[in-house]
């Protein structure tokens, strides 16, 4: 392979990174639209449509170690491989969340459910989908300032994972609604490793710019509740 042609297809492996980041938040929002509006249908569909994201996912890793084969890249060249190689198995990680949220849906759908509980998810959802955005435009507009950013928009989200303990906590008098609750708090974590996975792809996009990687947060130092 041609030089030319190695920054061509390094280029349109890019493209398709940023095609899959769109196909992974789509699915997120309509996991969690499913769940919050009750539609079984949609659910399915999520689930349905996981295999769209894993072969997108296996064909970006098979392109990017046929160029490290072929070429033997260095210096940038070569960090941009690998920070494709880690983007796109976050990606294909966020995939598989959306994945996971429709199927804890279907299995709580008869259940009785929670307003407020319900209301903390969509808060979740509407912060980890605009972090996919932010760390895909900070990849595509080699923005460190935006990576930067992720670990900030990341803190709601969790506070409010924290929270949904003491919501679910509050519905042990009755036995089904909270085994639709504790259900929920498994969505809960679901997104809370949304946002996780929109930070390591911001991490990886500060070593594609710096040489250096650094962890943006500290997981031995717990994110502090409000008061």
């Amino acid at each position: 392979m041609a030089r030319p042609h190695f920054h061509e297809e390094l280029e349109a492996i890019e493209l398709e990174i940023l095609g899959m980041g769109e196909l992974a938040e789509r699915a997120v929002a309509r996991s969690v639209d499913a769940l919050v509006r009750g539609d079984v249908a949609e659910a399915d569909d999520v689930i349905a449509h996981d295999d769209d994201i894993d072969e997108r996912y296996m064909d970006i890793e098979a392109r990017a170690l046929s160029l490290l084969a072929l070429q033997t890249p260095v210096a940038t060249d070569l960090r941009m491989i690998s920070a494709i190689i880690h983007i796109n198995l976050h990606l294909e990680r966020i995939g598989d969340m959306a994945v996971n949220i429709a199927k804890i849906y279907r299995s709580v759908a008869e259940l009785p459910t929670n307003s407020t509980i319900l209301q903390q998810i969509r808060e979740m959802d509407d912060v980890v989908r605009p972090m996919i955005r932010v760390a895909l435009e900070a990849f595509s507009h080699r923005d460190l300032e935006l990576c930067l950013r992720l670990p900030e928009m990341d803190d709601p989200v969790d506070r409010l994972n924290l929270g949904m303990y003491e919501e679910v906590a509050a519905l042990a008098a009755d036995p089904a609604a909270l085994d639709w609750g504790l259900r929920m708090n498994m969505v809960a974590r679901q997104l809370e490793r949304v946002g996780d996975h929109a930070v390591d792809i911001g991490e990886q996009v500060g070593f594609l710019l710096t040489g250096e990687f650094r962890e943006f947060t500290d997981a031995s130092h717990p994110v502090e509740t409000e008061t």
